[in-house]
């Protein structure tokens, strides 16, 4: 074998990595690709991140590139709207999802209207990134699922990896966005391991993916679902029941495509969210498949979703409260009558 060869070989040759690592090593490549990208929010620096994604890149970026910020949710992110504005290209985190409802107005009122609202004169290259999801006993205020909320608003792009793959690659391409992209991760991902290829970089955005092949119902997901979902998978394949998995990635815009050409091939749908029931992303999926694919189906779309209440701290009312395996499968059961 060739050095060149050899070299090649040691680049691609996948490492053991965690989802935590690898969206650590998509914020430190995009920092040392364009220097206009710098890192800001609630003890990314110092501390190294709430959930140590960021640990490590103060020292070896500088206080510059990686700023610790004031506890105000709305300074920050409007702060990171400016300097937008301005040419630069930032990441800010807002440590979990039910802290960004304390910035809503500037996501909202600014991040997503300004190009509207000053006539196409000004692009806000912005991502947000920031925890969501339920699982880990954190309790009714630190457990939400509002990517729905957020998919929602006109002007925004939201993202969901639940890969390794699109963890390290999702970055990159939301950066490249002229418009703010907001980019969820769930807690309960962080400690996911895998094998991720060395040279691993940016992914397509755009487009759901298929998880797994089946052609008896489709399983429709996204985020910290898709584990649990694949997991009901295999659980109905040892039925002899077999599920196809599409992962959404992208919430906003849905690719609606990918979604129809799953149920009509297989006739069947579930879709599988965490957040509640009541006017849900959940909701908009089973509606643009009744719009699209309505002559398709062979039975009505079943949802399995959050119960709409507080999340409980307590960990067996936690566990009743979210979307289990058992329940996608009898869910899955269901339309197979």
């Amino acid at each position: 074998m060739t050095t060149t060869t050899t070299a090649r070989a040691a680049t691609t040759t996948p490492t053991r990595t965690t989802y935590r690592e690898a969206m650590r090593e998509a914020i430190r490549d995009a920092l040392r690709r364009d220097e206009r990208v710098f890192l800001m929010g609630e003890d990314v620096g110092r501390y190294g991140g709430c959930f140590a994604v960021s640990l490590g890149l103060l020292e070896e970026f500088g206080p510059e590139r990686v700023r610790d910020t004031p506890l105000s949710e709305s300074a920050f992110v409007g702060a990171g709207i400016g300097a937008a504005i301005q040419g630069l290209r930032p990441i800010v985190e807002v440590m979990t999802v039910n802290f960004s409802l304390l910035a809503l107005d500037q996501i909202m009122n600014n991040a997503a209207s300004l190009l509207h609202m000053s006539g196409g004169q000004y692009d806000v290259p912005l991502v947000i990134r920031m925890t969501t999801g339920a699982g880990r006993q954190l309790a009714a205020q630190h457990s939400h699922s509002l990517e729905g909320w957020f998919a929602h608003i006109p002007g925004l792009r939201i993202v969901t990896p639940a890969t390794l793959e699109d963890a390290r690659g999702m970055l990159a391409g939301a950066l490249a966005d002229p418009d703010p992209v907001l980019l969820f991760e769930h807690g309960s991902l962080y400690t996911m391991k895998g094998q991720l290829a060395a040279d691993a970089g940016a992914v397509d955005i755009d487009h759901a993916a298929v998880r797994r092949n089946g052609t008896d119902v489709s399983l429709i997901t996204y985020g910290g679902m898709l584990p649990r979902t694949l997991e009901a998978a295999e659980a109905l394949d040892a039925e002899g029941v077999s599920a196809e998995v599409v992962d959404l990635r992208t919430l906003r815009p849905l690719d609606d495509a990918t979604i129809t050409d799953s149920v009509r091939r297989t006739h069947r749908a579930v879709v599988v969210d965490e957040g509640w029931r009541s006017v849900s992303l959940s909701a908009e999926i089973v509606a643009r498949i009744q719009e699209q694919a309505f002559y398709d189906l062979d039975a009505p779309v079943e949802r399995v979703c959050s119960a709409e209440v507080p999340m409980p701290y307590a960990r067996h009312l936690e566990h009743a409260a979210l979307p289990q395996v058992e329940d996608v499968v009898a869910a899955a059961h269901r339309t197979k009558g």
